[in-house]
């Protein structure tokens, strides 16, 4: 008969098919984070990134008309996700309204809207309260904000005249936030 298996002490590596196994979990684990690592540093194509081209917005305004964002090159460009029962949104619109009065016709600064988990007939009315004059475009399917990676209202992003995505402001845009993203995409 055979007594208990007897252990001289020494930490040995494992043997037979717990090292197989072993060896594949930490392959298998060195190759997710490498992949994890690059998708982060690199980005997923067409998602917004600073110093980036930003992301295409093809769709359909509030009004009906279709409105193309790469038809706005050569222009500064301010894209502003909101919805009409975001109260931050509504603390930022008499801003954006004071600096596209006094730098769309020096600069030809551009605002497009885009709403972001709201109904259209809600929007209009807190556009026509407001007394905003730039277009608003639909994003029904959300997927204009998942190419910006919006979380929620109001998320911000500064174009230049290049197609430059140049700054992004999530939450409310002050004026001193205002005035250092829109240096970055002002003509010179």
């Amino acid at each position: 008969m055979l007594g208990a298996p007897q252990h001289d002490g020494d930490a040995h590596d494992p043997v037979g098919p717990t090292t197989n196994h072993v060896t594949h979990l930490r392959t298998l684990a060195a190759g997710l984070l490498a992949v994890t690592l690059l998708t982060a540093a690199c980005g997923r194509a067409n998602e917004a990134q600073t110093d980036q081209a930003a992301p295409s917005i093809e769709a359909t305004t509030l009004d009906g008309l279709s409105l193309d964002l790469a038809s706005y090159r050569g222009r500064p460009v301010i894209v502003n996700f909101w919805a009409s029962w975001c109260q931050p949104c509504r603390e930022e619109f008499p801003l954006f309204q004071e600096r596209l009065a006094t730098l769309g016709p020096r600069d030809g600064l551009v605002v497009i809207g885009v709403l972001y988990k709201d109904q259209a007939d809600l929007a209009a009315k807190f556009l026509d309260e407001f007394g905003a004059s730039w277009p608003t475009v639909l994003d029904p399917d959300g997927s204009i904000a998942a190419k910006y990676r919006v979380v929620a209202p109001p998320q911000t992003y500064f174009i230049d005249g290049d197609g430059i995505l140049r700054g992004m402001q999530i939450g409310q845009v002050q004026p001193e936030d205002f005035d250092t993203q829109y240096a970055k995409i002002a003509p010179q």
